[in-house]
């Protein structure tokens, strides 16, 4: 089976509507079409075809975007690079894909220098040569690439398909609905699943993207009051910091405004009910790059009285809690369905994704009575004291509802006599101290959950995506 070029069909189908905008700068479809098309052709004299593995290292811009859509009319492959990390980290990426070109911004091509890249202002001067155009596109076509976060060992090379993408948009229209003026704020980064995905949704759906270069609170908070958008994706510590400007400024939240999906690990319900005083509907989603963006979202019905959930799967998927007899137990999350990747590239190219077809999330959590999943925390960061399980995440949501604090992170720390024991460290507001918070857990958590250590910071280790990076904290040590 195979899919119609989406964006020869999208411009074919509704070209007038708003694409992209960018700054002070609006394409519709049909005009992002003819660019991509163009910069198709551009591409093609670099000698990229269908059967290319292209590297794209660039800054969330329209550029970006119009680059990523020229490499779908040819069909190539797509390596998304991560523009924050080092040049070691690319050069590692960039040799276990073996790319046949990079094409990266002029202001970041010197961390891939010794990889001979073309610059975005060498292809936009490059004249267009001929090249076929991909009229459809197999299911199992790989349109991207995107190395995981590395947690443990190497990052691998995750490959995106055709299908995966277009189930996850389609599932995830099933649960938010589509309306043609919908408007998706992206502040994410394009390289990251949760950006690319917004892009792909937009194919499919016929959605308008309010693309920004970064994450700036202010900005985000006067989008939401504008009544231009209609969607974000946000993580937690996004969603903290775009409520304190709406706070702050008192400002009125646009009734066209719809939903927050927030994904990146769970969110802590101080933050869900200070949106909804706001009129702000917070949706928790649970995915990851292996499964090209979401696999549960709670949904608009169940959202006040599953706070904390991650929902249900959505229409085409299946979890499942490994060695779970009953409700709440806890255990691995395992997931099921059209949107997992085939499987993984370079060196892991002949690791099984599937086991008896389930993919091992690494992340534990737990289905309740009715079936609604609560994703616990990374069982890379289960901390193990005296023999009891410790969740950081249960830790960071009890320390986030303390009105003093604004960012929260917490991992092990060696101990000689439970083997480890938490450690927190914390961005407080000014002039706001830690004297109070060993008091504050002790009064919701188990002795053997209350940190040990209260480390006051100006900001906590954070990755593209705005993750909290646990790992880095335990260097902090």
């Amino acid at each position: 089976m195979t899919y119609p070029n989406w964006l020869s069909q999208r411009a074919y189908l509704t070209g007038n509507q708003l694409a992209l905008s960018f700054g002070k700068n609006e394409w519709t479809f049909s005009e992002v079409n003819e660019l991509a098309l163009d910069y198709a052709g551009k591409l093609a004299h670099f000698g990229i075809t269908q059967h290319s593995r292209v590297a794209l290292l660039s800054k969330s811009n329209a550029e970006a975007v119009f680059v990523i859509y020229g490499c779908m009319q040819i069909g190539c492959e797509m390596v998304m690079l991560n523009e924050r990390l080092a040049g070691a980290e690319l050069a590692y990426q960039l040799e276990d894909a073996g790319v046949d070109r990079v094409f990266a911004d002029a202001e970041l091509i010197e961390k891939v220098a010794g990889a001979q890249p073309v610059s975005f202002d060498e292809l936009k001067l490059a004249k267009p040569a001929v090249f076929p155009l991909k009229t459809e596109w197999a299911k199992q076509q790989t349109i991207s690439i995107m190395y995981t976060s590395g947690t443990t060992g190497n990052p691998k090379g995750v490959r995106q398909t055709a299908e995966n993408h277009f189930s996850s948009a389609v599932s995830s229209a099933l649960n938010l609905g589509v309306s043609p003026d919908d408007v998706w704020l992206c502040t994410v980064p394009l390289f990251h699943i949760s950006g690319f995905s917004i892009l792909m949704r937009s194919l499919v759906y016929g959605m308008g993207v309010r693309l920004y270069g970064k994450f700036d609170a202010a900005v985000c908070a006067d989008e939401l009051s504008k009544g231009q958008v209609t969607h974000s994706s946000m993580v937690g510590v996004m969603l903290e910091q775009v409520l304190r400007e709406i706070e702050q400024r008192e400002l009125r939240v646009s009734p066209r405004f719809k939903q927050i999906l927030a994904g990146g690990g769970p969110v802590p319900v101080s933050y869900l009910q200070r949106a909804e005083a706001h009129g702000i509907q917070v949706l928790q989603t649970y995915g990851m790059t292996e499964t090209s963006s979401q696999t549960t979202t709670l949904q608009t019905a169940d959202a006040k009285t599953k706070l904390g959930s991650a929902g249900k799967p959505l229409f085409l998927y299946q979890v499942k809690i490994d060695g779970a007899q009953a409700a709440g137990e806890h255990g691995e999350i395992l997931i099921r369905g059209p949107q997992v990747t085939p499987g993984y590239i370079g060196q892991f190219k002949d690791r099984p994704v599937l086991v008896d077809g389930w993919l091992a999330t690494g992340d534990i959590g737990y289905l309740d009575a009715e079936g609604f999943l609560f994703v616990v925390d990374r069982r890379s960061d289960l901390i193990v004291s005296g023999g009891e399980n410790v969740y950081p995440a249960e830790i960071e949501k009890v320390l986030m509802a303390h009105p003093a604090v604004r960012e929260a992170g917490v991992c092990g720390m060696p101990d000689d006599r439970w083997g480890e024991v938490p450690a927190a460290f914390v961005v407080l507001d000014a002039g706001e101290t830690a004297e109070q918070l060993p008091a504050f857990c002790r009064s919701q958590l188990a002795g053997y959950k209350v940190p040990k250590t209260f480390r006051v910071v100006g900001s906590l280790p954070r990755s593209a995506s705005n993750k909290l990076l646990r790992r880095e904290l335990k260097k902090w040590l």
